[in-house]
């Protein structure tokens, strides 16, 4: 039996190619590597709201992280690099919550824009007061971690909260004769003013009534309307 030189050269066809087999992620009690690496994850961020929020970011190290989460050290590390790592996650998830609360506030409210001032800044106070340890992490640890390590990314954060007023003011007036970098330093004071009762508040252990915080605030936001209404006229 003879055989010729293309004999050596056969091509593969499509029933002798070989098959690329798709790898699957080995299942542990149901669940892939990647979901018990989320599940593991999702336990330190609940664990940092508990262990920052009662304690404060200062007073607590990566052990008091692991425990309060019932995980090592070593999957702690799976998911972050340091502790300040944990915190910026567990505070910007907990930002844009309050944010949409806030929203959600005013909105529900809309179209009367003094029933929207009143909703948003209840909806807001409410949170804090219904969960500490998000009023802590938020308004006071964020704060000093902010001040102490001049940390952008809070920064940053905190000014959505100058933008969303911004927003809220352009809407309400959109024919008011004012330049939207004037509007833009209106809202910046607004939001500063907002977040240093919430300061104060939260120290102070919430020792004023909701209603009294809401008032406060809401004074400032009524002037800055009768003083911008006398050039635009408001909506409804």
């Amino acid at each position: 039996m003879t055989y010729s030189d293309t004999d050596h050269d056969v091509k593969p066809t499509a029933s002798t190619a070989p098959v690329k087999k798709t790898v699957k992620e080995r299942q542990f009690k149901g669940m892939s590597l990647s979901e018990r690496k989320q599940a593991r994850r999702d336990k330190l961020i609940e664990a940092g709201i508990e262990a920052y929020g009662s304690q404060g970011f200062f007073s607590v190290t990566v052990k008091d992280i692991c425990v309060e989460a019932k995980l090592t050290e070593r999957y702690f590390y799976e998911s972050f690099k340091k502790s300040e790592d944990l915190f910026q996650t567990i505070f910007l998830q907990l930002i844009e919550q309050l944010q949409q609360t806030v929203m959600q506030g005013v909105m529900q409210a809309s179209p009367e824009p003094r029933q929207m001032i009143h909703s948003g800044l209840r909806a807001l106070f409410s949170m804090l007061k219904d969960d500490p340890r998000t009023a802590r992490i938020i308004y006071v640890d964020a704060m000093l971690v902010q001040e102490l390590h001049n940390h952008a990314t809070i920064q940053e954060t905190m000014g959505r909260f100058d933008r969303m007023i911004q927003a809220f003011v352009m809407l309400m007036m959109p024919r008011i004769p004012r330049s939207e970098q004037e509007i833009s330093l209106v809202a910046t004071g607004l939001n500063g003013y907002v977040t240093q009762i919430a300061v104060r508040w939260v120290m102070g252990g919430f020792r004023q009534s909701l209603d009294e915080i809401v008032s406060a605030c809401e004074t400032v936001f009524l002037s800055l309307l009768e003083t911008f209404a006398e050039h635009a006229e408001l909506p409804g």
